[in-house]
């Protein structure tokens, strides 16, 4: 398995991170009644940071801090051997950050509808044009095959979304994904829901309290290295 980055600056932006109220299990920080400010960065990163993220709702930003909060131990990730010989063949060739727009709108064209709206969309390229949101994608040749997006803060990796055209070409990039964060010393990756195909990975639920101490520890951890 191949892995092709481009060059980037691995410097965060030193923005303050302000202690945020935590909406209840499941529900909306700011509900239909509260217009929520701007995506900015800074905004954004002290979301994050305070274990937040945003997601469109019928045309509106809300924003969500589940209970319980799904994770995948960087320790307990596993992948069936008939995925780990497909990424050992080299039949997707791995690439980071080569096509962040390309493919956080990959993820967003979804029949059943998406909650990455182009307020999403132009807030996270904003993001990972200062070093701060990844892709990890894959490819066949010049055509992008799959891959997932996510935001990097200390040694905490939040993933977005993840899509695939080709068999087995996002689950290729996940494992890429799982590699990288190893290798940088990160510890946390966060995956904020869980579903069935994930759970097959080893990604479980944690109480929102236990995430929340998790997320501190990581982000006060030694600063990891993604790119």
């Amino acid at each position: 398995m191949a892995i092709a980055s481009p060059h980037c600056s691995t410097l965060q932006p030193r923005f303050s991170i302000p202690r945020l109220p935590l909406p209840p299990a499941a529900s909306p920080w700011f509900n239909g009644g509260m217009e929520s400010p701007p995506l900015t960065p800074e905004l954004l990163v002290a979301a994050y940071a305070n274990g937040v993220f945003p997601m469109d709702v019928d045309g509106e930003i809300q924003w969500f801090s589940p209970d319980p909060r799904a994770i995948i131990p960087l320790d307990g990730f596993h992948a069936s051997k008939t995925l780990m010989q497909t990424c050992r063949q080299g039949k997707y060739e791995v690439r980071v950050d080569a096509a962040f727009e390309e493919v956080i709108r990959a993820c967003a064209d979804r029949e059943d509808g998406t909650w990455i709206s182009e307020e999403i969309v132009d807030a996270y390229t904003r993001l990972h044009r200062l070093g701060l949101a990844h892709s990890v994608e894959t490819w066949r040749g010049d055509e992008l095959a799959g891959g997932l997006y996510g935001v990097a803060l200390g040694g905490a990796f939040f993933g977005e979304s993840m899509f695939s055209r080709q068999r087995d070409a996002s689950k290729v990039a996940l494992v890429a994904l799982v590699d990288r964060l190893r290798d940088g010393g990160f510890k946390l990756l966060d995956i904020q829901f869980l579903t069935d195909h994930l759970a097959r990975f080893g990604a479980m639920e944690i109480p929102r309290p236990d995430y929340l101490a998790r997320l501190e520890a990581a982000l006060r951890a030694r600063p990891a290295s993604f790119v």
